[in-house]
């Protein structure tokens, strides 16, 4: 008996269809959480003592004690009072808000740090950490969402290039960096056929703003021209060659071109994109038409065997019949694919 409708998707090395059912979904009500009042204290400066503003901004913001007075240090050494600014949010915006502050730290001490912060809200230690312990799993399990997601639409992609774009302070503000970057490869999307994923980054020493991307960019629609630069590589410790755009480098600064048509550096690419968005927690950027699925019906001659929880998933031979609506489109390859109906 074929399948019908089948939402198919490449793992890297074999193609994987989610054969359609007609399971009702149903909708959700959004619960509603209540609100509880934070005090966020002001962010204190030292300016006798060997502490940074980030130091005393780290151990002071938004803490949990109940007094709304705290003391800061002046200039002279002397202790002033100033008033805490109550918030109210929920203890989900809480954890959110807590989670990216301490997102460099390790998971356990990141755990331990909000776990402090949020122990006065609950009625006791054990019940904060439950709830704590499950805002952590809720985390993870969207950060495996979101590298499954990446890892499939980059799957049934055909990229060229790994690209970075580095902020340059003499060019743009972080702000303008930002935004007229996006809008630059909006248009280059929308004329020229680009195509592109990446995540924001900064750098870990200097905190300098960088842009990755893995870049499908159609033959003949590079602006500028291209040029080979050598330079000094400080996390290699050795000089490399990088590729430089004109272009890229006269509107927004240093830029670095590298080709990733092999298929094993495009696994690189995506482990270095996951990477980052693990690290700093930022979203990650999809151009527009990216797609995760194609649709396809699929005969039972073209099924190797059933897998994944409960065998939903249907594992596929590499040379399997498309079909559209009964249509036959001819064996998968990547012009039949772009023939298919797409989804995600």
């Amino acid at each position: 008996m074929p399948y019908g409708h089948c939402k198919i998707y490449s793992d890297g090395s074999h193609y994987i269809a989610i054969p359609h059912t007609e399971r009702p979904v149903r909708k959700r009500r959004p619960r509603k959480e209540e609100q509880i009042t934070v005090r966020e204290k002001p962010t204190l400066s030292y300016t006798d003592s060997g502490q940074t503003d980030r130091d005393v901004s780290r151990a002071t913001d938004m803490s949990a004690a109940g007094s709304a007075e705290e003391t800061s240090v002046s200039a002279a050494g002397k202790t002033e009072s100033h008033n805490a600014r109550e918030t109210r949010m929920t203890k989900k915006e809480l954890f959110d808000k807590l989670y990216d502050r301490y997102i460099e730290l390790p998971r356990s001490k990141r755990k331990e740090a909000v776990l402090a912060e949020m122990l006065p809200y609950f009625k006791n230690e054990s019940s904060a950490r439950i709830y704590v312990d499950g805002q952590f799993d809720r985390k993870q399990r969207n950060l495996i969402s979101r590298r499954m997601r990446l890892t499939r639409k980059v799957n049934m992609q055909d990229f060229d290039y790994f690209v970075t774009f580095t902020y340059s302070d003499k060019l743009h503000t972080e702000e303008s960096f930002r935004k007229k970057l996006r809008n630059t490869l909006s248009h280059l999307c929308s004329r020229k056929g680009w195509r592109y994923v990446g995540v924001w980054e900064r750098s870990p020493e200097k905190k300098r703003l960088h842009f990755h991307g893995l870049f499908h960019i159609p033959e003949g629609t590079m602006p500028g021209e291209m040029s080979s630069v050598s330079g000094y590589s400080f996390s290699l410790h050795a000089r490399q060659m990088t590729h430089q755009n004109s272009y890229f480098l006269e509107q927004f600064g240093r830029n670095d071109f590298e080709d990733i048509t092999d298929a094993r550096r495009i696994g690189d690419a995506i482990a270095y994109l996951t990477k980052y968005i693990e690290k700093s927690g930022e979203k990650i950027v999809y151009s527009r038409g990216l797609y995760a699925y194609f649709v396809s019906d699929i005969m039972d001659d073209d099924v190797v065997c059933p897998i994944g929880i409960e065998d939903r998933k249907l594992l596929l031979f590499d040379d399997f019949m498309c079909f559209d609506e009964g249509v036959l489109m001819g064996r998968v390859c990547r012009e039949v694919i772009r023939r298919l109906r797409k989804s995600g």
